[in-house]
């Protein structure tokens, strides 16, 4: 695998849900199925992956989050975040989630109407929780709502990739 590959990618079905301050799912006009995360309360979601055998267990990660407000306003931010769960070979449970430290983009939306913007998030492999080839993994993808602009509206992730970096 070389920078820039691919290694996983989400799509709103996908996803599992916490307890508690989830995404909803919805539709664009076209339709498009897309995760909603409210502007008033930080919400997530969970992906849960396994890492190619192709990985060479060091390299860095870059995951790109493709979104868009529900409203086009045009020049405003919203505050993403987004943390690893690595789950080991008789190392790690799957009945708490105990994530690694979370990092994050303060992104602007996209030039126009129903455009969507790619908001990119490198990590090391220490920060992505230390994954290795062929292990599981839980992806959390959070929206600040106490970051970016003050009341922009719903925002919507339409896609989750994880590439390379």
């Amino acid at each position: 695998m070389a920078s820039g590959d691919s290694v996983d990618y989400f799509v709103p079905a996908s996803c599992h849900l916490p307890v508690a301050n989830f995404a909803t799912f919805d539709e664009t006009a076209a339709p498009h199925p897309v995760l909603e995360f409210d502007d008033a309360t930080s919400e997530s979601v969970f992906f849960m992956g396994l890492m190619p055998g192709q990985y060479d267990g060091t390299s860095g990660l870059t995951v790109v989050i493709h979104w868009k407000f529900a409203t086009f306003v045009g020049g405003q931010t919203c505050d993403w975040e987004v943390s690893f769960y690595r789950i080991s070979d008789d190392g790690d449970s799957i009945e708490a989630y105990a994530f690694a430290t979370a990092k994050a983009v303060l992104a602007t939306e996209a030039s126009a109407a129903g455009e969507v913007d790619y908001a990119s998030i490198a990590f090391t492999n220490a920060e992505a929780d230390g994954i290795q080839p062929n292990e599981q993994y839980v992806l959390r993808l959070t929206r600040d709502a106490s970051g970016g602009t003050a009341s922009p509206g719903d925002a919507q992730v339409s896609l989750v990739e994880i590439k390379l970096t």
